[in-house]
């Protein structure tokens, strides 16, 4: 097997996140193809080799898999990389990921240590589900009329424009149009990555799926000056079911391809909304993190309530906090909640909501968890763990296994970042208890999941 030559093949099963294995008979070995659906019959070229396994890339879909029982919801699919599974049934979409994590904690907890995995909890909704969405300015080809929207699958710089995306609610859509037509009459450049050259960068749209409130955040850089009024007039006429609170334009000259903010200029209205979870309010900033999947939330949060139990009398630490939603969910069954989190205007708007949300035993500090946990008083009796995708960093793991907790629940949305740590937790003394999945990404690759652990000296049945 050669780089560059051309196999066709059935996938046979798909592993997390989108690792297709292809089985090529007269290679006698397996291929892995990305962006593909269990039985679909694919040709690709084989593209690289990665520590002795073939990795390929899908040039065509030549058969639908069986699990493909639909037609695709919107005109970008299959070229857009947002939506994978669209094609295939919700139920489907459950048992393959169910599946995928299943099969990653198997091999991650060690094998005298006797779990319950129970399975997958899909979301409320499935599509229209996403109150966060960055959307890319750029061409759809080189020299291409200006688009507005995702990446076309496998490329850096093509941008399709997504005009009809269904993982958001059509206000979303509706103002990605506008701000697209508005400088196509302009004439506005878009920011290239490569010559650092250019105005437009991203938008920002943040919705909330409860009060119908939105957040606009055009991002440029301060290359060109335009007088940015007229677009706010043409944003505030568009018919929408939800209301915009405010526009804001952000300024971003970083050489790197991140939304980011140098300096933040209102342009209407205010810098925030408000959502709604489980029958309390929360303020959220620009940048402030929140799920992106409000019932999805909601769900994902009353599994949490049920996996801690009682916490009467109890202090729980929430790690990597965000606006502090799990932390409230708790306070009213804690004495205290402690929540870290290293983004400062979260940490401020979470201080807000505890407080309008008529919560006074929520205390928030803004830092690294690292150093942070060298400074504060207050000791734990359950850690809530939700860190970013890539897991917990290897510094901070050891500071928070030292307090010794009975319980810890740790929320990944990236199981094989849960799976690596799991190898540290579980040397220091903890057993999984139990494991589910949680989907707040429907039509794409990714999951939520939630574990529950024990120090050993508890039996594991005390917490089924």
């Amino acid at each position: 097997m050669k780089k560059g030559q051309i196999f066709e093949g059935i996938i046979e099963k798909v592993e997390f996140p989108n690792k297709g294995k292809v089985y090529v008979p007269q290679e006698e070995q397996y291929v892995v193809v990305k962006n593909g659906i269990p039985g679909q019959k694919i040709r690709f070229v084989i593209q690289k080799f990665k520590h002795g396994d073939a990795q390929g890339r899908l040039l065509e879909v030549l058969e639908k898999s069986p699990l493909e029982t639909r037609e695709p919801v919107c005109s970008l699919f299959p070229a857009c990389g947002g939506c994978m599974y669209q094609t295939m049934a919700y139920e489907a979409q459950l048992e393959m990921k169910a599946g995928q994590m299943k099969e990653i904690l198997d091999a991650a907890i060690l094998p005298y240590n006797p779990y319950l995995f129970e399975g997958i909890k899909g979301s409320p909704k499935e599509f229209g589900y996403r109150n966060k969405m960055e959307f890319s300015f750029g061409d759809k080809y080189k020299g291409g009329p200006l688009s507005l929207g995702l990446h076309k699958k496998g490329s850096t710089y093509d941008i399709l424009t997504a005009s009809d995306c269904r993982l958001v609610h059509e206000d979303m859509t509706r103002i990605l149009v506008c701000v697209l037509e508005c400088f196509r009459d302009i004439g506005a450049s878009y920011y290239k990555k490569m010559q650092h050259e250019g105005y437009l960068r991203h938008l920002l749209l943040r919705r909330g799926d409860s009060t119908g409130e939105i957040l606009v955040n055009l991002v440029t850089t301060t290359q060109a000056e335009y007088d940015l009024q007229p677009l706010v007039k043409r944003l505030l006429k568009l018919k929408l079911e939800g209301k915009i609170v405010g526009i804001l334009h952000i300024l971003n000259d970083a050489l790197s391809d991140i939304v980011q903010s140098d300096e933040t200029k209102i342009l209407y209205g205010q810098d925030y909304f408000y959502e709604k979870l489980l029958g309390m309010e929360f303020k959220i900033t620009p940048f402030s993190f929140f799920q992106p999947n409000s019932r999805g939330a909601e769900l994902l949060y009353r599994t949490v309530r049920a996996y801690i139990g009682d916490i009467q009398n109890m202090t729980v630490f929430d790690l990597f906090s965000g606006t502090g939603t799990i932390a409230q969910v708790l306070a009213p069954a804690a004495k205290q909640v402690v929540g870290v989190e290293i983004v400062q205007e979260a940490v401020e708007a979470a201080r807000e909501n505890a407080a309008k949300n008529g919560l006074n035993n929520c205390k928030f500090i803004a830092g690294d968890v690292f150093r942070v946990l060298d400074e504060v008083e207050e000791k734990p009796d359950i850690i809530v763990l939700d860190p970013p995708r890539d897991g917990i960093h290897p510094k901070a793991l050891p500071k928070i296994l030292d307090y010794h907790v009975e319980k810890i629940i740790y929320i990944s949305c990236k199981v094989t970042s849960l799976a690596r740590d799991l190898e540290m937790i579980q040397g220091r003394g903890y057993e999984v208890v139990k494991c589910v999945a949680v989907d707040q990404f429907c039509e794409t690759v990714h999951t939520e999941c939630i574990c529950l652990l024990s120090k050993k000296t508890e039996k594991a049945s005390d917490f089924l």
